[in-house]
């Protein structure tokens, strides 16, 4: 195992969007900083282009987003990149470290709507839902794994503070509610009593003495209650009635089992294999929130690794560790990511082994991570469901899910999706790895990540404020910019003929506007590595000068040798 790892400790915890891994006793003062650094990216986002709310102009629609001029860059040049390690670069002749054998790997696009089948055998049409519960005075609707509070009682009055907050924000947030609601001043407040810390509403406090996140008074909340997450729509110009009913896909990983027998029959394809698959998923979230992180519309990167069962364990270890250093290579900060494994009642009835790559986002309160990528050890549920029909586990077992006939509650195609080895003259049901991964959520972890500020001289030798994007080359939406030093002498005509010279190399930028600092600043806010600065030393030796983003180190180059050496850089 790497040594790099950044293993969470075990702690058993209810379902919740995000687990704690380490102590919460941190001071609000040392939050604050944290917060404002979020608030800072996301205002970044915005002013240059990255992010930005979905129908705006009419006030936005919560949990959509659409990517600017240089979010879409970013994101495509993180999806090329995903492409082109996982399935279009990978060697399939060689044996990878870590890999059990050589294997090869292939892509698909699927639909977003498929036939209603596939999430009734998937388990999807039963299971995939969230608890919610509402607020009957505030007409406010919460998820109820995120609803958590602590006792507080002054005199004779008691009652459960609930709130959607965590870390110290819920600390200070409840305290607050319980002033307001006990009819405290300020400097009173140390009279309540506080009976524990911050506990999940679940199984902790009864409804009726339950303080809603944005009631006055307690016993607003009504019982929990299922919400599937499926957006549901309708086929066909007629349609009505449940026969023409079916569903946005809330993963795009069923696609692939469908298209199993096919790649194999048509790719010559063999055990162990991979598909993989970029696209749109749906899920119709109770509480979008934290920026793009939790979103209704959002795209996965995911591959379904097919392999013997004898081999599963192994190529689980291999695929888990790939997909984690493929974020360290990337440049995503090792003191912020950490590979946390599912302990045994978190994991899905059909998983094997589970585990989760998860990002330190600064909306979070510290020591909390939140997911990027889950790495799932399948087994064969999902080709035997597609076989048989919907699958659960009775006493350690997959069996076929009957109704009290007797019958498959949801019957499967019947279509032999098994695997026949001509080698080894073996049929079976091949085993399933799955990494999954948010393109949406590696974006904004990216961005994260990537947002630095520091000081630089200007151009009077002055240290000036520096807002910098320090994205990796590979997924910066421009690769470079071309900068004339004056909008005259000639050397505007040597910085477009090297533009065009870059231009169909890479993204590249032109800019004469402004000063040459201003110039550099709006390029290191978009993320930009190099600079190419045309000046007059350019006319008396055809030279120019590079400036890199991160080291600031400026260096002459000669202008014939500009497009090799950054195409160098970006190999």
């Amino acid at each position: 195992m790497p040594p790099h790892y950044t293993f969470a400790p075990r702690i058993k915890l209810p379902p919740a969007p995000f687990r704690k891994t380490i102590s919460q006793k941190q001071s609000l003062m040392q939050k604050q900083p944290e917060q404002s650094r979020m608030d800072k990216i996301v205002s970044l986002a915005k002013r240059r282009g990255f992010i930005f709310q979905s129908s705006e102009i009419y006030g936005g629609l919560n949990g959509f987003w659409d990517y600017g001029p240089l979010g879409v860059a970013l994101k495509r040049n993180l999806k090329e990149c995903w492409w082109h390690d996982m399935l279009t670069g990978h060697d399939e002749l060689a044996t990878l470290p870590g890999a059990p054998t050589p294997y090869e790997m292939t892509g698909l696009d699927c639909t977003i709507i498929m036939h209603p089948q596939v999430w009734k055998c998937s388990g999807h049409f039963d299971l995939f839902h969230d608890w919610l519960v509402d607020c009957r005075e505030s007409k406010r609707r919460y998820r109820y794994d995120h609803l958590k509070g602590r006792w507080a009682s002054h005199r004779e009055k008691r009652v459960f503070v609930v709130t959607e907050q965590s870390g110290d924000e819920a600390l200070v947030e409840t305290a607050a509610k319980a002033q307001k609601f006990f009819g405290l001043r300020a400097n009173k407040s140390s009279e309540i009593e506080w009976a524990k810390a911050m506990v999940p509403l679940a199984g902790n406090a009864p409804f009726a003495e339950a303080l809603g996140p944005d009631a006055a008074s307690p016993g607003t909340l009504t019982e929990p209650r299922e919400f599937n997450l499926m957006f549901e729509t309708r086929i066909g110009a007629l349609a009505g009635n449940d026969d023409d009913r079916a569903f946005l896909r809330p993963e795009t990983a069923q696609g692939i089992f469908m298209n199993f027998k096919n790649v194999v029959d048509t790719s010559r394809v063999r055990v162990p294999f991979g598909i993989g698959q970029i696209g749109k998923s749906f899920r119709n979230e109770i509480t979008p929130r934290n920026f793009t992180f939790r979103s209704r519309e959002f795209e996965q990167m995911e591959i379904e690794f097919f392999c013997k069962p004898n081999d599963s364990a192994a190529w689980y270890r291999f695929w888990r560790d790939r997909r984690w250093n493929w974020y360290l290579n990337l440049g995503l900060t090792p003191g912020r990511l950490q590979l946390r494994e599912h302990d045994a009642d978190e994991l899905s009835h059909y998983s094997v082994g589970t585990a989760d790559i998860e990002y330190a986002f600064p909306f979070l309160p510290d020591g909390e991570f939140g997911e990027l990528e889950g790495i799932a050890h399948r087994g064969d549920f999902d080709l035997r469901s597609h076989m048989e029909g919907k699958l659960v586990r009775r006493d350690g077992e997959l069996v076929v899910e009957t109704d009290d006939a007797g019958k498959p509650r949801h019957r499967g195609s019947g279509k032999d999706l098994s695997y026949f080895d001509d080698i080894s003259r073996e049929r079976f049901v091949p085993h399933v790895i799955e990494p999954s991964a948010g393109a949406d959520r590696a974006v904004l972890a990216f961005l994260c990540d990537a947002y630095h500020e520091d000081e630089v001289p200007d151009e009077d030798g002055k240290p000036r404020s520096r807002t910098v994007l320090k994205l990796h080359p590979r997924l910066a939406p421009l690769k470079v910019a071309i900068l004339p030093l004056v909008k005259k002498d000639g050397m505007p005509e040597v910085a477009i003929d090297l533009y065009r010279k870059l231009k169909p190399q890479m993204a590249t930028m032109y800019d004469e506007k402004g000063s040459i600092g201003r110039r550099y600043a709006r390029q290191d806010e978009a993320g930009t590595p190099w600079c190419i600065t045309v000046d007059g030393q350019t006319l008396a030796d055809t030279t120019v000068t590079l400036r890199d983003r991160d080291s600031l180190t400026q260096v002459r180059v000669p202008l014939d040798e500009c497009v090799d050496l950054l195409r160098s850089r970006l190999a």
